[in-house]
């Protein structure tokens, strides 16, 4: 997962470490005895001149400074622009810089204001880069913007999942981390096998200090998604800090048989020697 975030997108060493990033929220409990320990409540006033700092590496810099300067050109047409900022946001994806990315196909949704699949598409790169971004007025900037654009899908379609699941978890690092808790809950009770939905209360459970609760949450998960690597790992340390050193023991090694990944195998010989 990312630094501070923790949302689906790896595994490792520097994931273990951005777990205990997010604000301490009682997960699992009655909702009237929900309890919040830390939250985060700045305004994020971020703009295009603090999301795009990163440079591209000089074999893909040329060949986006040309598109750049024809998506500004006033005798490329609205199709062409289209295709220019299209093109600048999978480069800049290529590279990882993910805010970059998104931001290139909002300005392909300007030119198409309504079409609903690059509303999707640009939604859902605003979660991808606020999912690794660490600034925490980045991190707000990000999140208002997928609860925007995708809140437009999720509006017209409430079966969409997974999309209230990442809005979910856009809201666990806000000023009111509840309201999340609140909307993974939703999707649970409407979809008690929701994959990302368990993950990412198993998640949320972990990071609070609720192991015995998270171990339930990633039983379920592995139960009807065993192919889940990130919740097969997560359950080892879930009964890890559960002081359950037979089953952690046990779920790492099953992990250890499933993965090749330097980084994840690193992890758990991490947890093994302390076993």
């Amino acid at each position: 997962m990312k630094g501070s975030q923790l949302v689906l997108i790896g595994l490792g060493l520097a994931a273990i470490v951005g777990l205990y990033a997010l604000p301490k929220v009682v997960v699992d409990n009655d909702p009237q005895n929900a309890a919040i320990e830390d939250t985060q409540s700045e305004d994020a006033n971020a703009d295009a001149s603090m999301l795009h700092k990163n440079e591209l590496s000089s074999d893909q810099k040329s060949i986006a400074e040309q598109l750049k300067a024809k998506l500004s050109d006033q005798n490329s047409t609205d199709a062409e622009k289209t295709g220019f900022a299209k093109e600048l946001s999978e480069i800049y994806k290529s590279e990882g810089i993910f805010d970059s990315a998104a931001f290139y196909l909002k300005e392909a949704l300007l030119i198409n204001p309504t079409d609903l699949s690059l509303i999707e598409q640009t939604g859902n790169a605003y979660y991808e880069a606020y999912t690794f971004a660490l600034d925490k007025e980045k991190v707000e900037d990000l999140a208002n913007k997928t609860r925007e654009y995708l809140g437009k899908i999720l509006e017209g379609d409430a079966s969409r999942l997974d999309l209230k699941t990442k809005i979910a978890m856009t809201y666990v690092s806000s000023s009111n981390p509840m309201q999340g808790i609140t909307m993974l809950r939703e999707v649970l009770d409407q979809d008690p096998t929701n994959e990302d939905g368990l993950f990412n209360m198993g998640v949320l459970s972990l990071q609070s200090g609720q192991y015995d609760r998270a171990s339930e949450r990633f039983e379920e998960l592995v139960k009807y998604h065993p192919e889940n690597l990130q919740g097969q790992f997560y359950l080892g340390v879930s009964y890890f800090e559960s002081k359950e050193k037979n089953k952690a023991k046990a779920q790492f090694e099953l992990v250890r048989s499933m993965t090749q990944d330097p980084m994840i195998l690193e992890s758990i010989r991490t947890y093994l020697e302390k076993l």
